[in-house]
């Protein structure tokens, strides 16, 4: 096992970009100017530790029996018992890279020196992700306050020699893990354990993989929108910039920007600049820079939101250096995380809402503006894209079921001690499937998109919508007949999400949708 590429991280100062590089493999190492800040923090601890006055996760019981005093000698038995009996996680396996962004965020988070544990806990699980050890981590089982318990629980489980880990792809007990990797098991000291699964780090990760998978479809659906326009003869004029600098959102003025660019030069279009006697074109053509616009300023507040969470202390009690108090606060609520992960949740149903009503229109005679119907030759016989539309519109319809907010539910637990929770971890899981979805409706809008645009040769589309269409036509040839589409629908939707095509196509003509997520 060799480490693999490292970030130092600077708690308080961690950019996206660098989140970004720890969900593709990076492992995280923190800024050693932050050493002193986590020795002092773990020296109150201990102090607080050999005195007689309760400190709560210290030398109490946890939750509802916070009253409960344990004896000094039972200290490290306290924090192994925390963590054993918070691994109650059920579910699938959370999936290695949001394991590796959870563990980099809890080293972040603790790194600020308000934990109050000893250095070996962060070189722990520093070591950890350098050296390929991830816990085997149900994805079920939290709802964001106390902190994300069973999932960090599970974790930190592997940190001290128990529970599961995935090692060069294989599940094996924690302890085989650390020794393969040449780690020794880790023995908890006051609040340690605590510390570790008090926290939002495994709904923030989550919520962080799906801002930035948001970000990538909302610029695929840019490109595909930009076909479906062309394939319709729809007009480019509600793009003008004077249009979008009327209203002023950002987001907007950026989408309008984006679609201009990438219909420049278009034959169809100037073939049909006169003599059309359409006066308005459909929604889902004439507003993209409405709808997706303001999905990409929605997605920009998420994603600054999750930022600052991500390099924050989340954990409790806190230790505040400066005074050498240990307090009890809040900071493990996740309800800025869930409030993000709602809002990314609306855009990815909002994107894919247009493009569903794109497919719709290209395929139906009525409105495509002389298209054959569904696209295909000898309709009747063929059936064309028809049931490819219907399977976006099924796709957008569990999308739609599934962007109902997940903050505004709470359901007491720990004896109404912890009686409003947040539902952050849920919430920001379900991005991960909204997010295939979506991207299954923009692989079906680019089939049906790139169709109708070879159904208007001799015009041809522009320039870089072409080269949109040959990256495509090199893996699917046009549909003349009808054929298994299933195969069709997965190759163009691997085309049209992954972020090298439409990202690339918008940086080839200088123009970047989403600069808050660089």
């Amino acid at each position: 096992m060799n480490d693999r590429a490292s970030i130092v991280v600077s708690p308080g100062e961690v950019a996206l970009q660098d989140l970004a590089g720890v969900l593709a493999g990076a492992s995280v190492e923190l800024d050693p100017a932050f050493w002193p800040r986590v020795d002092e923090a773990a020296a109150v601890v201990a102090q607080a530790a050999a005195a007689d006055a309760a400190v709560y996760g210290i030398n109490t019981g946890f939750g509802k029996l916070a009253s409960t005093r344990i004896p000094a000698g039972e200290t490290a038995t306290l924090q192994r018992n925390l963590i054993v009996s918070h691994c109650c996680g059920v579910g699938p396996p959370t999936p290695q890279p949001i394991l590796r962004l959870m563990m980099g965020l809890k080293i972040i988070s603790l790194g600020r020196g308000a934990s109050g544990v000893r250095r070996a806990v962060i070189e722990q699980l520093q070591a950890m992700l350098a050296r390929g050890v991830y816990p085997l981590v149900p994805q079920q089982g939290s709802v964001g306050a106390s902190g994300d318990l069973a999932p960090l629980a599970h974790m930190t489980a592997v940190m001290i020699g128990e529970g599961r880990a995935i090692l060069d792809g294989k599940v094996v007990p924690g302890a085989e893990a650390l020794a393969a990797a040449g780690l020794a098991p880790l023995t908890l000291g006051p609040k340690e354990g605590l510390a570790l699964i008090n926290g939002t780090q495994f709904s923030t990760a989550y919520a962080l993989a799906g801002v930035l998978r948001a970000h990538r479809l909302a610029c695929a659906g840019l490109v595909t929108g930009a076909l479906a326009v062309d394939a319709a003869m729809a007009s480019t004029a509600p793009y003008r910039p004077e249009i979008q600098r009327l209203r002023g959102h950002a987001g907007q003025i950026a989408a309008a920007a984006a679609l201009t660019a990438l219909l420049q030069g278009s034959a169809i279009r100037e073939s049909h600049l006169e003599g059309d006697d359409r006066v308005q074109d459909p929604y889902c053509l004439r507003c993209q820079p409405q709808v997706v616009g303001a999905a990409l300023d929605l997605l920009t507040q998420a994603a600054r939101t999750l930022v600052i969470e991500a390099n924050a202390v989340t954990d409790n009690p806190l230790v505040l250096i400066e005074s050498g108090e240990i307090v009890s606060g809040g900071n493990f609520h996740a309800e800025p995380v869930a409030f993000a992960a709602d809002q990314i949740a609306l855009a990815i149903a909002e994107i894919g809402a247009l493009s569903e009503r794109r497919i719709a229109t290209l395929v139906d005679p009525a409105l495509n503006c002389g298209l054959p119907p569904f696209l295909t030759a000898e309709p009747g016989l063929n059936s064309g894209f028809m049931s490819a539309e219907v399977t976006a519109a099924a796709l957008h319809a569990e999308n739609k079921q599934r962007a109902a907010p997940c903050s505004i539910d709470s359901t007491p637990t720990s004896a109404n001690q912890e009686d409003h929770v947040s539902m952050a971890a849920h919430a920001a899981r379900r991005l991960s499937e909204m997010a295939d979805n979506l991207a299954g409706i923009l692989g079906i809008e680019l089939l049906v998109a790139a169709q109708g645009v070879g159904l208007r040769a001799p015009h041809a589309t522009s320039p870089a919508l072409a080269a949109v269409i040959a990256v495509l036509r090199r893996k699917v040839p046009a549909l003349e007949r009808d054929r298994y589409m299933a195969d069709d629908i997965t190759t163009a939707t691997a085309l049209a999400t992954d972020e090298a095509l439409p990202e690339a196509v918008l940086a080839a003509l200088g123009y970047d949708p989403f600069p808050a997520l660089r």
